[in-house]
């Protein structure tokens, strides 16, 4: 299932990009996830997911003739893809590719790995360059790929790609009590990408395609302690997903709490919250009614389109 991180924040980039002119490539990674376990490794319903993800695309506003949807089995019917995976593969070290798993959600120290994930950052390297992208866009935790494939481009004279990385939501939890997994050097990313949403955690995302008493029913759970903005989720998704455009917020407030009033930046929002000027309840209920809002196309889409969404649920149950 999409959640808000990867639908909201990557849509939101890839129709900024689109609209400086570029011909986005939406990358369907089926033999990555295979090679990451995902449905036990069974390819078939990773394409069942894959083609679900595209729909969410589309619901979310990407517009299907300004898009192209490009499986990684596509490239792996090619003989020159996996001259490059070897190429890339020899132009580097068994150890900064080690360093390069957390891309796949592995922790960097962990000793179960299996023989297949030494191919994924090699092959997400490839990736970039079998589709001659100029730039790679994805996630603040892929960053390791980019930087992998721009050092072993520069050595094997294929050139340097640009890469652009999105912000990562935290998940409802927090920033709290997570686990001391190695994930990166950068100690304030690695809490970011081990408390990361995640669609493995009902419990800890918000889907795009939850009705809105669910949105509310999960946001009030949600970690979000009284003037505590460090690690507090609840706050970075006003900070991404609502002051992204820099434009100002209205917050809409009881009458016997002092009405509603309005909020110029994330700046100031965060500063009358850590000073008391702003209640929990306040935060939670307008940034539910604000997703709602913003989730209302993606609901209407898949009452319209159902199958997809059907087809998805019923594989998480299997």
């Amino acid at each position: 299932m999409m959640h808000i991180g990867q639908g909201l924040v990557c849509t939101s980039k890839i129709q900024d990009l689109i609209k400086a002119g570029f011909h986005f490539i939406v990358f369907l990674a089926d033999w990555h996830s295979m090679i990451n376990d995902k449905f036990g490794g069974d390819l078939e319903k990773i394409r069942t997911v894959g083609r679900y993800y595209k729909h969410c695309f589309t619901s979310l506003g990407v517009p299907e003739d300004k898009a192209e949807y490009v499986w990684a089995s596509e490239l792996a019917d090619k003989s020159d893809y996996w001259e490059k995976v070897l190429r890339i593969a020899r132009a580097t070290t068994t150890q900064r590719v080690l360093r390069a798993i957390p891309i796949m959600g592995r922790d960097m120290q962990s000793k179960e790995n299996d023989a297949a994930t030494i191919f994924y950052p090699c092959m997400q390297a490839a990736d970039i360059f079998q589709m001659k992208l100029d730039l790679a866009c994805a996630g603040i935790d892929q960053r390791k790929a980019h930087i992998l494939a721009r050092e072993a481009g520069e050595k094997l004279g294929w050139g340097k790609p640009v890469s652009l990385h999105t912000p990562m939501l935290v998940g409802l939890a927090g920033v709290q009590n997570i686990p001391r997994d190695s994930f990166d050097e950068d100690p304030k990313l690695n809490q970011v990408i081990a408390a990361k949403m995640s669609k493995s955690k009902p419990e800890n995302n918000i889907l795009i395609h939850d009705e809105p008493e669910v949105i509310a029913g999960k946001i009030q759970q949600a970690f979000c302690p009284p003037k505590v903005v460090e690690g507090n989720p609840i706050l970075e998704y006003y900070r991404i997903l609502v002051f992204e455009n820099r434009e100002p917020l209205t917050l809409k407030r009881d009458p016997k709490y002092g009405g509603d009033f309005e909020v110029s930046t994330y700046e100031q929002l965060e500063g009358l919250y850590a000073s008391g000027k702003i209640h929990p309840q306040d935060l939670k209920t307008n940034i539910s009614r604000i997703l709602s809002q913003k989730l209302e196309p993606v609901r209407e889409y898949f009452k319209r389109n159902p199958q997809p969404l059907e087809e998805v649920r019923r594989l998480e149950k299997s």
